[in-house]
């Protein structure tokens, strides 16, 4: 038996440059901007689907970090959630979205 929490995961430093764990990351910080802009409006996933003519299975699936985020994909959800995005791989999380300027 063990004692205590789980506190953490060490990834090697190797690891991280693996192009499948970037791949896993991205995906992980989008499903995180679009959960978060999401929330923010209030929305349900029922209503970001229509507004970005997906179904809500789509939505569920991004936020779920199963879909790659393609640009065509980045500008149908920022265009429906009237906000901008944010893009910098030298930060953690590399991906969010940000309310557009008026």
């Amino acid at each position: 038996m063990s004692s205590g929490y789980h506190t953490g995961w060490k990834v090697p430093a190797e690891h991280r440059e693996d192009p499948a764990y970037r791949a896993a990351g991205r995906r992980m910080d989008f499903a995180q901007a679009v959960y978060e802009r999401r929330s923010v409006l209030g929305w349900t996933t029922a209503e970001l689907a229509r507004r970005a003519g997906l179904s809500e299975a789509d939505i569920e699936s991004i936020e779920e970090s199963g879909v790659d985020p393609t640009l065509e994909l980045i500008e149908r959800l920022a265009t429906a959630m009237d906000a901008g995005a944010h893009i910098d791989p030298r930060t953690s999380p590399e991906f969010r979205f940000e309310d557009s300027a008026a």
